[in-house]
């Protein structure tokens, strides 16, 4: 079994659920993806790691990958620590939902390791509307950083990759919800 599909496994038997849920967004959905599972577990931050070293390694000048806290957290750790593995490090940062309330006020954790000025790939487990995706963008591009690329794990295809598109980003999914669904 591939990576790709190895991960998809893992997703639908720990993360996947079907009921009725309410979303981050505020949405009523009739699934819910809590990738956190996938994600926390050796093998799914593995292989989220890998698959999104793959998708940005030939990205010319991505010097480190970052995200919201919490979700992308696992992710940005993963690819790292991947990229380190493959001979080519790249740096993890991670964005504050507040800014730092004491010393320099940042909004991200880890930039020394980013040179100034940086390109920068984002991260998210779970993109539904893409709201936390554009904070982060904002976040970024605050401290001075230009985002190059915006992976997820997941696309629920509810509209967060068009808002991402009107504000000049191609969201990149390992899955889409269509994916995750077909056999």
């Amino acid at each position: 079994m591939d990576e790709k599909q190895a991960l998809k496994q893992i997703i639908l038997e720990r993360s996947y659920r079907e009921g009725t849920f309410k979303l981050t967004s505020g949405r009523m959905s009739d699934f819910y993806i809590d990738c956190k599972q996938t994600t926390l577990s050796a093998q799914g931050a593995y292989l989220c790691g890998r698959l999104f070293y793959n998708m940005i390694k030939d990205i010319d000048g991505i010097c480190a990958v970052g995200g919201m806290t919490l979700g992308a957290d696992p992710l940005v750790t993963a690819v790292s620590i991947v990229s380190y593995l493959e001979n080519a490090p790249v740096p993890a940062f991670i964005i504050r939902k507040e800014p730092k309330g004491h010393g320099t006020g940042s909004w991200i954790e880890g930039k020394s390791n980013i040179p100034e000025g940086g390109l920068v790939a984002l991260l998210e487990d779970v993109v539904t509307t893409g709201g936390t995706l554009i904070k982060a963008i904002d976040r970024t591009r605050h401290e001075g950083f230009k985002v190059g690329a915006v992976l997820t794990v997941v696309d629920r295809q509810e509209g967060g990759a068009e808002l991402l598109k009107e504000h000049g980003f191609d969201l990149k999914a390992i899955f889409t919800r269509n994916e995750l669904k077909s056999n």
